[in-house]
């Protein structure tokens, strides 16, 4: 779980995308606090977040030598700021993890859409990955070209998409500069859900091809068929997990007339559920006000998030009870399914697609929730699933699913059981869990 904060110029025009003709002059944050901004997220249970260091409208929060239109021309700390550096010291002192987000699409730039655009895009990007510490992702989006300011030329701007940006270029500055670092694309190490709504889809894989709109073999960031990221391909040929990105506000970017409208706590949670708990990553749009601060509202809604969370999570029902299956590979036996640490594995026989699994409770107790981890080094492998729970001596079925990956949250009415069996359906290859979790969530 991280953050995508949103500050920028935009944040002073009541907007949510600029068009590269506002002046710097009007971005000053007069309260600023990256620290503020940082500890909210990590309150909130996040563990990262990433800075969108320049959007569509071309303004960079950095001191960049590429181009004028930089934080360096605002009244903000007399010019003498740099709001991505105050960031990363603000994560490394909280000990939350920092990646950056810069927009391919330059609305300012006059040279945007021409051939010099290019080394400038380069530049940009070297001195993020630079300059900034150790970066765990990053983030590029697919919107690109259109109607800009472009240096007073105030016109259209398309782009040849699929080859204008040199993508792969693009990948290897990354790679070389960044090697720990995940990318975020349509085509990265990380692939949009396909949504802004924040759920990932009931099957969830994390195998995936990306596809062209109208010839699957010609993809390309911002045009492909995304709506196939929400679920995946079972059958997929690279290993892109999903990340669900969506905004704690109606919109991305922080206005005045959105403060009755952030999410809930409650609401953050089923969206955790529908992501966390569907195998993906949660991304969470943070939109820091005018003040330069995170709005009293965001606050309490963050903070509440995390109270629901711990309440959740507080105990594992299922730790170290009673379990057998009716089958196991030598040397990784039940028990390591309710040990607690998820680097140990129960293993079906090589042969074995389908397991059954009974967890038995030292007295009967009220569940409404179950987790399950597959082994994720041993790939994604189960493809469907049952749980049951023994209710006056008879097995009742209480969920059903398809694929668990690194992550699978699924929640039922309440129910007094001291024995559940999950039973594995079907699976690609001989299933592989590493934990088996049983909850109680609190009413919410």
């Amino acid at each position: 779980m991280y953050g995508l904060v949103c500050f920028n110029l935009v944040t002073f025009e009541d907007k949510e995308w600029g068009y590269g003709d506002a002046d710097p002059v009007i971005f000053n944050p007069t309260d600023f606090s990256a620290d503020q901004i940082v500890n909210s997220a990590k309150e909130g249970g996040l563990n990262g977040i990433i800075l969108v260091c320049k959007h569509h409208e071309g303004f960079c929060l950095w001191p960049t030598s590429t181009t004028d239109y930089n934080i360096s021309k605002s009244p903000w700390k007399n010019g003498q700021g740099d709001m991505v550096k105050e960031f990363q010291l603000a994560c490394e002192k909280a000990g939350m993890k920092f990646g950056v987000y810069l927009s391919p699409w330059d609305r300012n730039s006059a040279v945007y859409g021409e051939a010099g655009y290019i080394p400038v895009y380069y530049e940009q990007l070297r001195e993020l990955l630079t300059g900034y510490g150790e970066l765990f992702e990053v983030w590029f989006d697919g919107a690109n070209g259109g109607d800009g300011w472009y240096g007073g030329a105030d016109t259209i701007r398309n782009i040849d998409r699929f080859n204008y940006y040199g993508w792969d270029s693009i990948y290897k500055i990354v790679r070389e500069l960044q090697p720990n670092a995940v990318i975020f694309s349509d085509m990265g190490d990380v692939r949009w859900v396909g949504n802004e709504e924040g759920f990932a889809g009931e099957t969830s894989w994390c195998m995936y091809t990306p596809k062209g709109k109208d010839d699957d073999s010609k993809p390309a960031p911002g045009y492909t068929k995304y709506w196939e990221g929400t679920e995946g391909h079972e059958d997929g040929e690279f290993w892109i997990p999903s990340e669900c990105d969506f905004p704690i506000r109606p919109g991305w970017y922080y206005h005045e007339n959105q403060n009755d409208a952030v999410k809930s706590s409650e609401i953050l949670f089923d969206h955790y559920l529908k992501t966390v708990g569907r195998n993906a990553s949660f991304n969470l749009g943070l939109a820091p006000d005018m003040r330069g601060l995170m709005h009293d509202n965001d606050l309490e809604s963050l903070l509440g998030f995390k109270q629901i969370l711990d309440d959740a999570f507080k105990y594992n029902l299922a730790y170290k009870q009673k379990i057998r299956t009716d089958a196991y590979r030598k040397g990784y036996q039940g028990k390591k399914m309710i040990d607690g640490n998820p680097e140990t594995y129960w293993a079906a026989p090589e042969e074995g697609s389908m397991s059954e699994i009974i967890i038995q409770l030292d007295e009967i107790r009220e569940i409404n929730a179950i987790l399950l981890q597959e082994y994720i080094g041993l790939g994604q492998r189960i493809k469907s699933f049952s749980v049951e729970v023994k209710e006056a001596g008879e097995y009742v079925v209480v969920a059903e699913a398809t694929s668990i990956g690194y992550k699978r949250i699924l929640t039922f009415d309440t129910v007094k059981t001291d024995e559940i069996r999950v039973t594995i359906l079907d699976s690609r290859a001989a299933p592989v869990l590493s934990e088996i979790q049983l909850y109680s969530f609190p009413d919410y």
